[in-house]
């Protein structure tokens, strides 16, 4: 309501200054129509920038600023040799015209990295420690990070880019009902931490061109804003590291904070499933480690006392290897 009434007002006042304007030319209505067709055209183009970011914007001045400062130094370069004072006003008004253009687009278009240039873009203190982390859609899908957040692991903003919002959609909306329920999942796993006011969640609008795959343009992402990537992926985890990208994969947190066990400890586990070879039995603890027990198959569904045989560490996590106390 403020903003229609801002645009009002500018439009009134506008038609008034056209007004005065042509009764002091002698053309009072024509100056009112031209005040009044000027506001409402100013109000179109208003209108029509409103997809216009401050960040954008605010590159887009300084790469202004630096092409004129650029084009003012060859200017006076110029102005040195013996040319015609024709011929330097002409490449004065070409050298401004040539480097405002070139500062002005590739301000915009490496916008993601004025802070670079600019620390304090980001209004964020350089003594500061607070940093971003993206999440990978393989991390929103899972859920886990809801809970890890919680915990006070991350300290820093959690970020959703829209390329990723934009994959979740996609899922959402597949004709496969297992990848339209994987991205629903996510698609409502994301809005209820939109609406948790303890979770630090922002959408990041910007898209990274040149990139057609999600994984490419988050690691190029994460290079510019400086920030790690929380994922699942364990291929996506792999090229980002060797990238130098530091990488919170949530199945390393969760193996790494299971249940520690070595050769001769004892626990007590229920058997709840045959194994693969004969006369094995299958137990799992409670973080959801798998203990294979040998020669007791003939005790399923039984609470019994093992003694740990080995411990082995694969890709999907433990495996322990343990047989019937006794």
């Amino acid at each position: 309501m403020s903003l229609f009434f801002i645009r009002t007002f500018f439009w009134i006042v506008s038609t008034l200054l056209g007004y005065y304007l042509g009764t002091m030319t002698g053309y009072p209505w024509l100056g009112l129509s031209l005040g009044a067709s000027g506001g409402l055209f100013l109000i179109v183009i208003e209108g029509s920038l409103r997809r216009v970011s401050v960040r954008g914007l605010t590159s887009m001045v300084f790469g202004l600023l630096l092409g004129l400062f650029m084009a003012n130094l060859i200017s006076s370069i110029l102005s040195i040799l013996p040319l015609d004072e024709f011929i330097q006003s002409v490449s004065n008004v070409v050298l401004i015209l040539v480097f405002s253009y070139l500062g002005a687009v590739m301000a915009l278009r490496g916008k993601d990295e004025f802070h670079l240039i600019i620390p304090y873009v980001r209004f964020r203190r350089e003594d500061s420690h607070e940093g971003l982390t993206l999440l990978d859609t393989s991390a929103i899908i899972d859920g886990r990070i809801v809970d890890i957040y919680k915990t006070n692991f991350f300290l820093n903003r959690l970020v959703v880019p829209r390329f990723v919002l934009q994959e979740l959609q996609k899922l959402s909306d597949s004709e496969d009902p297992n990848k339209r329920q994987r991205g629903r999942r996510g698609m409502e796993i994301l809005r209820n931490m939109q609406k948790d006011p303890t979770i630090d969640l922002r959408i990041h609008e910007d898209e990274v061109p040149g990139y057609p795959e999600v994984d490419a343009k988050l690691i190029r992402l994460a290079k510019i804003m400086d920030a790690r990537i929380c994922t699942t992926d364990y291929n996506l985890s792999r090229v980002a590291t060797i990238q130098g990208i530091t990488l919170l994969n949530i199945n390393d947190l969760a193996n790494a904070v299971k249940i520690a066990v070595f050769p001769g400890d004892e626990i007590e586990v229920k058997l709840t499933k045959e194994g693969r070879e004969r006369d094995q039995a299958v137990a799992h603890t409670d973080d959801g480690t798998m203990i294979v027990v040998s020669d007791a198959r003939h005790l399923i569904g039984k609470k019994v006392m093992v003694v740990i045989n080995s411990v082995l560490q694969t890709q999907g996590g433990k495996m322990i290897f343990a047989k019937v106390k006794g």
